[in-house]
């Protein structure tokens, strides 16, 4: 199975084994550089040896035993589940199960054990204790089970992220007497090229990989890659391929043979590399090479592979694996930050659809970033633990100068400052920054901030008055509609009469309130005349207490029922008392995301539409973004930058604010469709990067202590955040998602938030002016 090389190809090869190293790894080092970046990954595992039989007989292996010389055939599934919950306690996300190939077909033992445990076949049991390992302890399982069929490969992915087979090597003189796979049927090339190409016709994200100084030559090294790259070229399985270096085992016929050098390593890197396709990861087992973290990661390499704080290498259990934070402090020495990944990897992660079946796309976005990256902390919007503070403190007064180590934020800074809107690439880079990256993010925000807003921080005192919780749309986000089962469980359907509105309105102006804050579902009954009473009825109980209501959605279907314009039902509302709207129901400004969280809502282009026929009467409005759900960083982008361009048509927003994603009660992520929210990373980064892409046009940033808690909102102070929000928010819809947040929050408790920052609080109107009212806020 060999293929036959392209002239191109024919070219690759001869080239490989003529050009100087260095050559080879600089030209390896650019690929991996344009596909990757700066960044190399691992995957915090935990090893499960669910049988260490085998039907193979490898003479350089002690993984593989008789039955004399195991305790017993098989782990229960007791044991089973021992090992993987001792893994997710150590924040382990993946449960590597590796087990000898078939063992039942030779060991009596083997089938006696199966029989015992209610199964006829390793694979049938495989089955089962994966399935409770994902089920019972949400760690996604990668399977290692020797050579299937495709139909075996079907029938594990449901209860697998990923699955893995070892090509080891192309060369039949290799299965030949006396050779180190003579006697391993499994062993031989065509066998497992079969086995790893059913895998692709099945859908299943793989690995594979090749085992180099067994006795190949570098040129059967070179036909093994080819042939790997030809199968992923048919099937685009392949999201790793492992070079792993031989190492000699006492015990074992090939415990005197020697074992290749770091040249060999680092020239098969680079020749995977430059073979392989560019989204094709490359990996090293970082506990097999002590020392050599430098040269790999020159060599092309972009992969660490699992690494676990649990159990040892139970293949290679004489190497012990490497801390995490000396191998992240060895990649940052070498320009590189480390991240932490799932089984599954990004690229096949952000195509649930194609990659994973639908039992296992939930715990797989539950363990996912926004990136389809690994979630780095425990940390969730509306949970009630406590934020991880910073990326890093504020740094104090900096010079508006592009930092030299990230050309994305030198050219976004270098753009926003001479009046121009960012590049999206761009953008959507900085959504990336890890480590020293990410700080230099927030920190040029901070300067951003502290050019325009200063020191002060400003908070409004208000109350929400969210008037029904019955809505007739279906947005898959939502827990607060309680028109059908997709809704939450901690409240009941209601509708507000408007005495009932009008008594919570002077209640708030009694408190000291200049603002009430007025959003509610869709109701079927309500019309524009039910937006327009509602105002009526606020002027009435209070003539001085601002207005700031309805969202574009609610202009819309009530302009709609009226048979009126946005822009006619908008002059009414003005002319009943409306100050303002909110710029909620934005949710994510591209369609590609509204088709699938909101498809029923508003468009990108109608929701703009409203929010400038609003401007154009003068009415100014908020903007928000809902993030951290199933959207991705390019999407955030695009938003931020429409929001942008229409603030520099009409200039009508007051000030832009994040809305993380509140997931824990959320239909789309009960239905296994979401992600748990932004990470704390992210979450930092969006109120920076806002503040970055919209300077020049929105001067204020607010943090939502409603999301984020108190103590995460007044952490985002050092992110380019100048706004808190309002104070008396007896807040509803963040509640009905889950949160731990939102009820009420006293200014009192809020300026000594700030005030502990080291900032200044003043409270401001709707509009960000001085509040004429004297009144204390309680």
């Amino acid at each position: 199975m060999i293929p036959t090389l392209t002239p191109a190809q024919a070219h690759l090869r001869q080239y490989l084994l003529d050009a100087p190293l260095d050559q080879l790894t600089a030209r390896a080092r650019a690929v991996r550089d344009e596909a990757f970046g700066g960044l190399t990954t691992y995957s915090r595992k935990v090893f499960i040896p669910l049988t260490q039989l085998c039907r193979d007989v490898c003479h350089y292996c002690t993984f593989a035993k008789a039955p004399r010389g195991v305790a017993k055939p098989y782990l229960t599934p007791d044991e089973v589940l021992g090992i993987a919950r001792r893994g997710a306690a150590a924040g382990c996300k993946e449960a590597l199960f590796t087990l000898g190939d078939k063992p039942e077909l030779r060991y009596p033992a083997a089938r006696a054990a199966l029989a015992d445990l209610g199964f006829d076949t390793t694979l049938a049991y495989l089955e089962h204790v994966a399935g409770r390992v994902l089920r019972e302890t949400g760690l996604l399982p990668h399977i290692n089970a020797g050579i299937l069929t495709a139909e075996d490969y079907r029938r594990l992915r449901p209860v697998s992220a990923s699955m893995g087979l070892m090509l080891e090597s192309a060369s039949e003189r290799l299965c030949a007497r006396g050779g180190p796979h003579h006697g391993s049927p499994d062993k031989v090339p065509a066998v497992r090229l079969t086995s790893i190409a059913a895998a692709g016709e099945a859908g299943v994200p793989f690995t594979s990989g090749l085992l180099i100084g067994i006795g190949e030559t570098r040129t059967e090294r070179l036909d093994g890659l080819f042939a790997l790259q030809a199968l992923h070229a048919r099937h685009g399985h392949l999201q790793e391929v492992i070079i792993q270096n031989f190492r000699a085992k006492p015990g074992t016929r090939m415990a005197d043979a020697p074992e290749p050098g770091e040249e060999e390593l680092v020239w098969t890197i680079a020749a995977a590399r430059l073979i392989l396709d560019p989204s094709v990861g490359v990996q090293a087992p970082p506990n097999l090479n002590p020392g050599r973290t430098a040269a790999l990661i020159e060599a092309g390499l972009n992969d660490w592979g699992g690494i676990s704080p649990v159990t040892l290498d139970h293949v290679n259990p004489e190497a012990p694996w490497p801390e995490i934070e000396t191998l992240r402090a060895e990649c940052v020495a070498e320009g590189h930050d480390l991240a932490e990944r799932l089984a599954i990897w990004p690229l096949q992660l952000s195509q649930p659809d194609r990659w994973l079946d639908r039992a296992v796309r939930g715990p797989a976005m539950a363990l996912s970033d926004s990136l389809s990256l690994a979630r780095d902390e425990a940390w969730s919007p509306g949970l009630p633990l406590a934020a991880p503070g910073l990326i890093a403190q504020p740094l104090g007064p900096q010079p508006l100068s592009p930092r030299r180590s990230s050309p994305a934020l030198d050219r976004c800074l270098a753009r926003v400052l001479a009046g121009a809107e960012p590049d999206p690439a761009d953008l959507t880079a900085l959504f990336a920054a890890r480590g020293e990256a990410a700080r230099e993010v927030v920190a040029a925000a901070d300067d951003l901030r502290r050019s325009v807003k200063g020191e002060t921080v400003t908070y409004v005192v208000n109350r929400n008055i969210n008037y029904t919780n019955i809505c007739s749309f279906s947005c898959s986000f939502c827990a607060f509609s309680k028109t059908s089962s997709k809704g939450g469980h901690r409240d009941r359907p209601y509708n507000l009469p408007l005495e009932e509105i009008a008594g919570r309105v002077r209640e708030a102006w009694d408190r000291g309130a200049t603002e009430v804050c007025l959003q509610g579902g869709i109701h079927p009954s309500y019309t524009g005349r039910t937006y327009l009473d509602i105002c009526r009825a606020v002027k009435r109980a209070v003539p001085g207490m601002h207005v700031h209501a309805f969202s574009p959605l609610e202009i819309a279907h009530g302009a709609r029922t009226l048979d009126l314009t946005w822009s006619e039902l908008l002059e009414m509302l003005q002319d009943e008392g409306l100050g303002s709207l909110p710029g909620t129901a934005a949710e994510i400004l591209d369609d590609e995301v509204r088709s699938v969280i909101c498809p029923d809502k508003l468009n990108t282009a109608d929701w703009l539409g409203v929010i400038e026929a609003a401007h154009r009467l003068g009415l100014r409005t908020t903007a928000t973004i809902m993030f951290g759900h199933m959207d991705a960083p390019r999407h955030w982008a695009t938003h931020l930058l429409a929001i942008r361009r229409l603030q520099a048509r009409t200039g009508g927003f007051t000030e832009f604010v994040p809305l993380p994603f509140v997931h824990m009660q959320s239909p789309i992520y009960v239905r296994g469709g979401a992600r748990r929210g932004p990470t704390w990373r992210e979450t930092v980064l969006m109120h920076a990067i806002a503040r970055i892409a919209l300077h020049g046009q929105i001067d204020n940033i607010q943090a939502s202590w409603v999301k984020l808690g108190l103590d995460g909102a007044t952490a985002l102070l050092g992110a380019g955040v100048n706004d808190l929000g309002g104070v008396l928010m007896n807040e509803s819809i963040s509640r009905a998602a889950g949160s731990a947040h939102g009820q009420e929050l006293q200014a009192a408790t809020l300026e000594a938030a700030v005030l502990a920052t080291g900032r200044q609080p003043r409270r401001r109107t709707t509009l960000y002016g001085a509040p004429g009212r004297l009144l204390q806020a309680v």
